[in-house]
């Protein structure tokens, strides 16, 4: 007797898988968010902030409710990059130099898609798989969840304590920031922790983007080699 096929997921079942929805919530605290960004910045705060958090819970529910999906986990990317990059965006209206915040932006985003594109072209899993990476600090990001969770908070704390702090819209970034380390405060302890771990983050963008570039440049060695 044979065994009867699983039924295949209908299109309309993946999308509305639980950690999807989870995914769609944050899509719409993020808009809100923003359209109170400069109006209401404690609010924006706290529901920018509830948003980053659920990005471990739409994790946790693809595991433990069997719903992983390409879809998930490409909104789940997408949504990340895109409410730090709006987030950098006003920043970058709020602080001077702006061109900081938008280097920033574009550091992210082209480090990330390196990461996927070269992923996909050396027929890995996950953009996550840098086991054969020479770079111990790469291994340690991808390798270790507990610092990539304070490399990736840090990251969007520090971005939020910057908007807070900040009191109008022509302020000096660097100033800012001195004056608010050289204050004993737990605000000060907060924001070093946060600067340094955001420091990692950034650094590890480079070597991502970088490893990620030799890869794609790799293959394209590989292919004219291949050819008569």
């Amino acid at each position: 007797m044979t065994k009867k096929e699983r039924p295949r997921p209908q299109k309309l079942s993946v999308y509305l898988y639980i950690p999807n929805i989870v995914g769609y919530m944050r899509v719409l605290l993020n808009c809100v968010a923003f359209a109170v960004c400069f109006s209401n910045k404690t609010l924006f705060s706290l529901l920018y902030f509830f948003s980053f958090c659920c990005d471990a819970v739409d994790g946790w529910c693809a595991r433990r409710f069997n719903q992983v999906s390409t879809f998930g986990a490409v909104l789940d990317m997408v949504t990340d990059r895109v409410s730090t990059a709006c987030l950098l965006v006003v920043l970058s209206q709020v602080y001077r130099p702006s061109l900081v915040f938008l280097s920033l932006l574009a550091l992210d985003i082209a480090s990330h898609w390196l990461q996927m594109y070269s992923t996909f072209l050396a027929g890995k899993s996950s953009h996550k798989d840098v086991k054969d990476s020479t770079s111990w600090l790469f291994r340690l990001y991808y390798g270790n969840r507990i610092f990539m969770c304070y490399c990736c908070v840090s990251c969007e704390v520090l971005y939020i304590i910057l908007l807070l702090i900040a009191k109008n819209q022509t302020e000096n970034l660097l100033n800012v920031v001195v004056s608010t380390l050289t204050q004993i405060s737990p605000l000060s302890l907060l924001l070093a922790l946060t600067i340094f771990g955001w420091s990692m983050k950034q650094t590890v963008n480079i070597i991502q983007m970088k490893t990620a570039a030799d890869v794609c440049v790799l293959y394209d060695i590989e292919n004219q080699q291949k050819k008569p």
